[in-house]
């Protein structure tokens, strides 16, 4: 008999690295894998697309927790989801990333009993100012499995005692989806759509509370990308939290008129990734962005005083940078190559394969 095995998004980022590891589940007869959905992302724009782009179906269960404060949308995911496992145990549970969603799923799965997974375990920023930080740290002492994506994520669980059997490094499952879904990519061309030049502008994406709620920091960014935009195109796709922050500082008309820069609502999978792959470079405060960019071979400059993905910075194409110093940083990306040859083991597009052999091992 098939064992259950939920597996849970609740923001975008899950979901581009649920949608394989999904395939890879429903293609084996050990495994039924029910898609659970928190509701952390809860609109079309944010959420919905990527579900349609990456052909997962429409989820099993959806929790529609929806926007809230980070201790209610935590609550209200556990006590949800406490409900779904007490009525429905699953044989497992596979929890990703480093959203809410996350270490809520996990507090409710683990306080049950229930075998507990973590796909991208390990990684850290060292930095508790981050919600996401906090997150990884919780669910990582309470899994029974942890996945890493690269070797600094099996020495970041040595570090903290994890027993050598609990770690298996399965590789980068965002590159799955990036490999597979690569000529899709470039076949949809999405930067034509904003007149920019192939390898000839710029990809912006930025959200994070360092760099958009301190008003004197975000005007201070508003301020050189506009400047940059003059000489530089680039193409933005803006956050909704950003958005907002812009607005309440009275600079959306400025920026919407500005000359060269375009801003987007956000995109879906395929429209985002056709922008990154033929950019000249990325700015950005994601996570995952340094991934991709790393394996495309784009310069990336990221916008943080630190990152949870090191192996970016060593062996990849990300370089971490302030507000104060991006203008000498983005001319010295732009002073390199247009592209850099990257290659980093197991970033291979073979992960969730890795993962259904690794959960079959350790379900037996």
């Amino acid at each position: 008999m098939a064992t259950m095995v939920h597996v849970i998004v609740g923001a975008r980022p899950n979901q581009m690295k649920a949608a394989p590891l999904l395939k890879a589940l429903r293609s084996s007869p050990d495994f039924h894998p029910v898609l659970v959905d928190t509701g952390q992302h809860y609109d079309h724009e944010m959420a919905g697309i990527f579900m349609e782009q990456f052909s997962m179906g429409k989820p099993d269960i959806c929790l529609e927790v929806g926007s809230a404060s980070h201790g209610v949308q935590t609550a209200r995911i556990l006590e949800r989801y406490e409900a779904i496992l007490i009525e429905h145990r699953p044989g497992a549970v596979i929890v990703i990333g480093d959203v809410n969603s996350t270490v809520a799923c996990t507090l409710a799965a683990a306080k049950l009993g229930i075998f507990t997974v973590h796909l991208e375990a390990g990684l850290r920023s060292f930095d508790r100012g981050m919600p996401e930080e906090l997150n990884r740290m919780v669910t990582d002492v309470l899994v029974d499995l942890l996945w890493t994506p690269s070797p600094d994520g099996d020495d970041h669980l040595r570090a903290m005692g994890v027993p050598e059997e609990r770690i298996d490094r399965v590789g980068n499952i965002m590159i799955d989806t990036l490999v597979s879904m690569l000529p899709s990519v470039e076949a949809k061309e999405h930067w034509r759509t904003y007149g920019v030049p192939e390898h000839g502008y710029a990809v912006v994406t930025l959200h994070r509370p360092s760099n958009v709620d301190q008003p004197e920091v975000l005007s201070g960014i508003l301020d050189l990308l506009l400047d940059q935009a003059q000489s530089l195109p680039m193409v933005w796709p803006l956050h909704p939290r950003t958005r907002a922050r812009i607005e309440a500082l009275g600079r959306l008309d400025e920026v919407e008129a500005a000359t060269g820069l375009h801003l987007t609502p956000p995109l879906g999978y395929l429209e985002f990734m056709s922008c990154v792959a033929s950019s000249r470079c990325v700015i950005t405060d994601s996570g995952g962005i340094q991934e991709e960019t790393t394996w495309l071979g784009v310069p990336c400059l990221t916008l943080r005083p630190n990152t949870e993905r090191p192996i970016t910075l060593t062996e990849g194409t990300n370089v971490l940078t302030t507000p104060s110093s991006l203008r000498e940083d983005l001319k010295r990306a732009l002073e390199g190559p247009t592209r850099h040859d990257v290659s980093i083991d197991l970033w291979d597009g073979g992960t969730a394969e890795r993962c259904v052999t690794s959960l079959r091992k350790h379900l037996r």
